[in-house]
């Protein structure tokens, strides 16, 4: 008897247990569900959202909003440019959703179509890289000419050989003002500096990016900055194989902190050694304030936001200023030495302080002359 009572008691044990677990999957669950009735949308441009880069930056803003505000978010790739306009509006009105971000200055004519039609007049839209006039749109622009003067600084106090390289994506005004702040930050230390400039008609083709700094590290340049998405991971695999081979040269990267964010299967930096720097481009702050203001009903479409060194809208690494994490010390090193990072804050203070104009147009940038800062 006792021994039959003792195993009914320990059927109603596992059977109670299992019920706790069960209610402790299911509110698991209800947690990862969201609790906003919110919706949010991604359309990148065509670098695609695993670019380390400029689209990975919109996507990891908005995730922040996300586990912050618990809202459904929904990001979609374009590969090409006749994929802008279905994706907006997939998002926008069949996904329903309450703001719609497009990544890119290429979807500016899209997002205005599909913003201003009867259709979506009552959705909110937010577009990165461009101006979008209308009442329903917010425009997120940067300053990238002047995040860009800095490394320009860095790399022509870095080079051996007095000559560095600048490869950009797509030619237009966005990725000129990368081109033109690099190439004044650069004369700004150096006026007899040499600037080899390329374009890869692309900012996904990672090929091109390596074939191009093949090029140019061919040639003589030991410095290499990019803005080109993408396109920079061929950049890094170039300037790493160089340098294995016993070169020294250098690449700078874009938008993120690419020492940090071009990683291997198993998430460790695979180009530290190589990457100099890196040209910040806050464009996940961007976003997360954007989707942040939809969550806490507060968005205004209609209005232009500038991020420029003013606002903290770029700059330089922080793993430049030694900001690295314990566990990635042995991996990550400061290549950038301390007397050249406080020289370049010397020239963003000027700059904030309107003593530095820094040019817009690649063309201006060439002439471009200003004080030697000490």
């Amino acid at each position: 008897m006792k021994k039959r009572r003792l195993v009914a008691i320990l059927a109603s044990v596992a059977v109670v247990a299992s019920l706790f677990a069960g209610c402790g999957d299911a509110a698991k669950k209800a947690e990862e569900k969201p609790t906003s009735d919110i919706k949010i949308g991604l359309s990148t441009d065509e670098g695609g959202l695993n670019d380390k880069s400029f689209n990975q930056a919109a996507d990891e803003g908005i995730k922040k909003a996300k586990e912050e505000f618990n809202f459904e978010y929904k990001p979609v790739e374009s590969t090409q440019k006749e994929d802008f306009i279905p994706h907006l509006q997939t998002l926008a009105l069949t996904e329903n959703c309450n703001l719609t971000f497009a990544i890119g200055y290429q979807m500016q004519e899209a997002l205005k179509e599909v913003a201003t039609s009867e259709e979506a007049k009552d959705k909110h839209f937010a577009i990165v890289d461009a101006v979008v006039d209308a009442p329903n749109v917010q425009s997120l622009v940067f300053k990238e000419n002047e995040g860009s003067f800095l490394v320009g600084v860095i790399a022509a106090k870095t080079t051996k050989t007095n000559k560095i390289g600048f490869i950009g994506g797509k030619e237009g005004p966005i990725i000129g003002k990368f081109e033109a702040g690099f190439i004044a930050g650069a004369r700004a230390v150096n006026s007899d500096i040499k600037v080899d400039v390329r374009y890869a008609d692309s900012f996904g083709d990672s090929n091109k990016g390596y074939e191009l700094a093949k090029l140019q590290y061919g040639s003589g340049c030991d410095v290499v900055f990019h803005a080109a998405g993408g396109v920079g991971l061929g950049l890094f695999k170039a300037a790493k194989e160089i340098k294995d081979a016993g070169n020294q040269v250098w690449a700078i990267g874009v938008d993120q902190d690419q020492v940090l964010t071009v990683t291997d299967e198993e998430k460790k930096p695979m180009y530290a050694d190589v990457i100099l720097t890196s040209m910040i481009k806050r464009v996940d702050t961007a976003t997360y304030e954007a989707a942040k203001a939809v969550a806490e009903g507060k968005f205004e479409g209609g209005k232009t936001i500038v991020f420029g060194l003013k606002e903290d809208g770029v700059g330089i690494a922080p793993t430049s200023r030694g900001e690295i994490s314990e566990d990635l010390k042995d991996i990550v090193k400061q290549n950038v030495p301390n007397e050249l990072v406080e020289l370049a804050d010397k020239y963003a203070e000027a700059i904030k302080a309107g003593k530095i104009q820094v040019p817009e147009k690649p063309e201006e940038a060439k002439t471009f002359t200003a004080e030697p800062l000490q």
